[in-house]
């Protein structure tokens, strides 16, 4: 196993825990000590996946994430957040700025390692056969992995378009958020579905644009949520 991997954390000792358990596994390992080296590396060297801390000096994780998130270049690179237990805002705001995951601080090597085995599956798995679903005026292009509301291209991240495409493929099925998160994420359930929750409600307001497509993405109370079929408005 290959793949080259930017790891942003002040402390030296966090880095080097994380260097010596990832390389076990042989990935590449680059390093950044904070947000700005952390931003110009993303660009630079374009890693497969970045393991980011939250809690750093000058521009601090968030920001990084916002940043690596909302440039083209980098957007698709999949963000593990490393938070404290005491960061439970941090975590959704990292979240909703597209973060893939997180890991609460302290983590064993073996949970890190997973998390990172599953976020790149998922992330590196190939996308549906190339064409086009269209269901009333949303359509996705899963050789391109764009989707458009009528003519306007809905800008989402790889996350939401993960999603999107699960609901379209299945609609009137109910998923659960345990099943959203390992079908999305690739991983089995931790414990956290407040993630799911967060990319419905982005979808949810990207789909509002068209009044077709408002309540597309129906909550089924207790369960989870589905999708209702839009060609047969």
């Amino acid at each position: 196993m290959t793949g080259k991997i930017l790891i942003v954390d002040d402390e030296i000792n966090i880095r080097e825990l994380i260097k010596f358990t990832l390389e076990k596994s042989g990935y590449k390992i680059i390093e950044a000590g904070d947000g700005q080296v952390a931003v110009t590396m993303a660009k630079a060297e374009k890693p497969e996946l970045i393991v980011l801390d939250l809690m750093l000096p000058g521009m601090d994780g968030l920001e990084v994430c916002r940043i690596v998130k909302n440039s083209r270049e980098t957007a698709a690179i999949p963000i593990i957040m490393l938070t404290a237990k005491s960061e439970e805002i941090d975590k959704v705001i990292g979240l909703e700025l597209g973060a893939d995951d997180y890991i609460t601080k302290p983590f064993s090597p073996r949970e890190l390692s997973a998390r990172v085995k599953a976020v790149l599956r998922r992330s590196n798995k190939e996308s549906a056969v190339g064409g086009e679903l269209v269901l009333g005026k949303l359509k996705l292009n899963f050789s391109r992995y764009e989707a458009y509301l009528g003519a306007v291209k809905l800008e989402l991240t790889p996350k939401e378009y993960e999603m999107l495409k699960l609901f379209v493929t299945n609609t009137g099925k109910v998923f659960t958020r345990e099943q959203l998160l390992e079908k999305v994420w690739g991983y089995e359930y931790f414990g956290d579905t407040r993630t799911v929750d967060v990319h419905v409600r982005h979808l949810r307001v990207k789909l509002g644009q068209e009044n077709e497509a408002a309540e597309a993405i129906e909550t089924v109370r207790g369960v989870g949520y589905r999708f209702k079929d839009l060609s047969e408005n």
